[in-house]
């Protein structure tokens, strides 16, 4: 699976995340990101929030006024299948590797756009990590960087290996 980062985003915490030329991605996360409750947010195991364009124009589809960044993702994809992403897989992007480590929950955040938004992205199919779910992938996913690096927006990004 190969698609490419339409938009990095970041923020000096909260949401929106607004757009960067470039990025150094680090164990930490997005050099110059932040989160507003570090303690719900961030760390090594989710270090980057990654979303694809096309859940998002889906949202869009819904009714729901939103743009890459709006939900809190540092990276916006474009031609990844959010309904084949999984734990465990390893993308190279840039000089980046990443490795998916779980779906993001939502969080009350996300009411600035409507409160219904959360059971659009996320429901108890979901929950339970049923990929079937027709939300699946939709809130986002998770990960940890496993290598650091520069990434820009168009940079391809990659599946490279599924850890099991």
């Amino acid at each position: 699976m190969t698609g490419s980062i339409l938009q990095i985003n970041i923020s000096p915490g909260g949401i929106p995340k607004r757009p960067v030329a470039e990025a150094i991605l680090t164990a930490e996360g997005i050099r110059g990101d932040s989160w507003e409750h570090s303690n719900i947010h961030g760390g090594p195991n989710q270090a980057v929030l990654l979303m694809t364009s096309e859940g998002i124009d889906e949202l869009i589809a819904q009714g729901y006024a939103l743009y890459p960044g709006a939900l809190g993702e540092n990276l916006t994809t474009k031609g990844l299948d959010r309904r084949q992403l999984r734990v465990g897989q390893r993308y190279r992007t840039g000089e980046a590797l990443l490795e998916i480590t779980k779906i993001r929950t939502p969080c009350t955040a996300l009411d600035v756009y409507d409160p219904s938004l959360k059971l659009a992205i996320y429901d108890a199919q979901v929950k339970a990590g049923d990929q079937s779910s027709p939300r699946w992938g939709l809130s986002g996913f998770y990960a940890r960087v496993l290598k650091a690096g520069v990434i820009r927006p168009h940079d391809i990004i990659a599946l490279v290996a599924q850890i099991v």
